[in-house]
C-alpha cells in the first residue's frame, strides 16, 4: 500500500467504484433485468390465472391448507393481486438479488486479491479499505437500482406494498453483500468464498421453508423470512426492515474490522498446505482438484430440489387441478399429457434451465485460469491447450449429466412412482444445457474479454423458460432456447431429431471455440 495512503483507508474510493461498475456494465444489468422483469410480469400473468376475487380467495384457502407448497413459495398473506405477486416472486426476487450482490463483492475483493491486480492497484494512492468499500458501494448501487424498479411497476398496486417490497427484495441482497464481503476477509479462495456465501443462502432457504411448512420461528432465523414478515401488500410491518439494515451493518462492520487486521492476498482461515509431493497426475486431475467442490455442491442442491419436488407433486396437481389458468401455463412449461406428468415435466425443466447455470459457470474456469496466469505453468509443461481445455469442459458437460441425474434420482426419492421414466426425462435435459455451454466456449475461444457473456445467454434462456409461458410469448422468441425444442417428458412421444440436432450444434460449438483457443494468444 502506499504510504500516502496508509492514513487514508478510504483513498480511492471512487476511482475503483468507477472501475467496478464498467467491469460489471454488463453482469449487473443483466441480473438487475431478470430479476425486475420476472417479478413485473407476475402481476399480469396472476390476473389471468386466478381473475376474480372468489378464486384468489380460494387459492389463499387452498394453500394455508398445503404445507408442502408453502414451503417451496410461502404463505399467501392476503388475495390482492400485489400481495399474491410478493408470495409468489418475492422469495425468488430475494435470492436472485442475493447471488447478485454477492458474485459483485467477491469479484471485487477476494478475485481481485487472488490475481494479484490487487496488489498492483495497492501499491498506488488506495486505501487498505478502498477495495472492500467500492465493492459493497457497487453492490448497493445494484440493488437500489432493482429496488427502485420494483417500487415504480408495482405502484399501481399499491405504493406502500410495492416500496416494501423493493426494499425488502434490494434489503436481502444487501445482506448477502455484506455476508460475501466477511467471506472474503475469511478465506484465501475466491471460489470458497462463493461456495461459503452460497451456502448460507442456501440455509437460509432451507429455514424459510421449514418454518413456512410447519415451525414458524424458524422463518425469523432467515432473512428471506424477513422478507415475507415485511407482508408487503398485506398491512406493511417496515420495522422488520431494521432487521435486514441490521444484520447488514454488522456484517459490514465485522468484514472491516477483519480487513484491516490481515495482509493483502492472506485469510484468516487457515491454508492446508499440500502434500510433500504432488499428487496430481496430470491436466485432468488438476481440473477435478479445481472444480470438485463447486461440482459437489451442485449435486447436493440438485439432488435435495429433486427431493422437494417430488414430494410436491401429489399437492401441487391437486391445487392445479382446481384452476384452469394455472393449469394452461404448466401446459405450455410441460406439455399436454394429464396433470401429474405436465407438473413433472415443469418441473424437471426448470431444474435443467439451472444446470445450464451449472455449465457456464465451469466453463468460465478457462477464463479464471487464463486470466490469473495459473494457466501458463500448466500449459509450459507437456500439456496442450487442448487437453487443458478439455479437462475442465469435460467437467463442465459430464457435471451436467451428473446432477440432472442426480435431480431425477431425488424426483423418485420424493414422489416414489416411475423411477425409469422420471431420470430419462431429467436426462433429456442435459443437451440444451450443453448447447448453452458450447457459446461459452465459443466466446471464450474468439473473444475472451466477452466469455462472461456467457451468464447474459444463460439468463437469457433462464427467462423465456421461467417468464415466457406465463405471459404466453410469441413461438419465436420461446423458440430461441434450447429447451423449448426437447420433447416434453415423461408423458410425451420420445423425438429423438430435436435432440440430435442440440447434440450436433453443442459439438460444433464447442470445436469452433476450442479451434479459436488453439490459434489466439493467451490471455496474460
Amino acid at each position: 500500500m502506499s504510504t500516502l495512503a496508509a492514513g487514508r483507508p478510504l483513498a480511492g474510493t471512487g476511482v475503483l467504484l468507477r472501475f467496478a461498475l464498467r467491469r460489471d456494465r454488463v453482469l449487473i444489468p443483466v441480473w438487475i433485468a431478470v430479476d425486475a422483469l420476472m417479478v413485473l410480469s407476475m402481476p399480469n400473468t396472476l390476473k389471468g390465472l386466478y381473475a376474480t376475487d372468489a378464486e384468489r380467495a380460494s387459492l389463499r384457502a387452498q394453500m394455508a391448507g398445503n404445507a408442502s407448497l408453502r414451503a417451496l413459495t410461502g404463505p399467501v398473506l392476503d388475495d390482492s393481486l400485489g400481495a399474491l405477486t410478493a408470495w409468489r416472486v418475492g422469495v425468488y426476487a430475494g435470492l436472485l438479488a442475493a447471488v447478485m450482490s454477492l458474485l459483485i463483492v467477491i469479484r471485487h475483493t477476494r478475485d481481485e486479491e487472488e490475481s494479484g491486480r490487487l496488489e498492483v492497484v495497492a501499491s498506488g494512492m488506495v486505501g487498505r479499505r478502498a477495495p472492500l468499500t467500492s465493492a459493497l458501494l457497487a453492490a448497493g448501487a445494484a440493488n437500489a437500482v432493482l429496488a427502485l424498479l420494483l417500487t415504480a411497476g408495482l405502484a399501481s398496486l399499491g405504493a406502500s406494498g410495492a416500496l416494501a417490497l423493493g426494499l425488502a427484495v434490494g434489503g436481502v441482497g444487501l445482506v448477502s453483500a455484506s455476508a460475501a464481503a466477511v467471506a472474503a476477509q475469511l478465506t484465501q479462495s475466491a471460489r470458497l468464498a462463493r461456495g461459503l456465501t452460497a451456502a448460507l443462502l442456501g440455509a437460509a432457504f432451507v429455514l424459510r421453508a421449514a418454518g413456512d411448512s410447519g415451525s414458524s420461528w424458524l422463518t425469523w432465523a432467515s432473512p428471506l423470512g424477513w422478507l415475507e414478515k415485511v407482508r408487503a401488500f398485506a398491512g406493511e410491518r417496515w420495522w422488520v426492515l431494521g432487521l435486514l439494515v441490521l444484520a447488514c451493518l454488522s456484517q459490514g462492520v465485522v468484514a472491516y474490522v477483519l480487513a484491516g487486521r490481515r495482509d493483502l492476498g492472506m485469510s484468516f482461515l487457515p491454508t492446508r498446505p499440500g502434500p510433500a509431493r504432488g499428487r496430481l497426475t496430470g491436466a485432468g486431475a488438476l481440473a477435478l482438484r479445481l472444480q470438485r467442490g463447486s461440482l459437489l455442491g451442485w449435486s447436493i442442491g440438485f439432488f435435495l430440489a429433486g427431493v422437494v419436488y417430488g414430494g410436491l407433486t401429489d399437492g401441487a396437481t391437486d391445487l392445479v387441478r382446481d384452476n384452469a389458468a394455472t393449469r394452461q401455463v404448466l401446459e405450455r412449461m410441460g406439455g399436454r399429457s394429464g396433470v401429474t406428468d405436465t407438473f413433472l415435466s415443469a418441473m424437471i425443466g426448470m431444474l435443467g434451465l439451472v444446470a445450464a447455470l451449472y455449465v457456464v459457470s465451469a466453463v468460465l474456469r478457462l477464463s479464471t485460469e487464463e486470466s490469473s496466469g495459473r494457466a501458463e505453468p500448466v500449459l509450459a509443461g507437456a500439456v496442450s491447450r487442448l487437453r487443458w481445455a478439455g479437462s475442465h469442459l469435460l467437467i463442465a458437460f459430464g457435471g451436467a449429466g451428473c446432477l440432472m441425474l442426480l435431480a431425477g434420482l431425488g424426483f423418485w426419492a420424493g414422489y416414489g412412482h416411475r423411477p425409469g421414466a422420471i431420470v430419462g426425462a431429467c436426462l433429456l435435459q442435459v443437451p440444451a444445457a450443453w448447447t448453452v455451454g458450447a457459446v461459452t466456449v465459443l466466446l471464450h475461444g474468439f473473444l475472451p474479454r466477452a466469455a462472461p457473456a456467457g451468464w447474459a445467454v444463460a439468463g437469457a434462456v433462464l427467462l423465456i423458460g421461467w417468464v415466457g409461458p406465463a405471459l404466453d410469448a410469441p413461438r419465436w422468441m420461446l423458440d430461441l432456447s434450447p429447451y423449448t425444442h426437447l420433447p416434453k417428458l415423461p408423458g410425451a412421444e420420445m423425438q429423438w431429431g430435436p435432440v440430435g440436432v442440440l447434440l450436433a450444434a453443442a459439438v460444433l460449438l464447442t470445436g469452433a471455440g476450442l479451434v479459436g483457443l488453439r490459434r489466439r494468444d493467451m490471455a496474460g
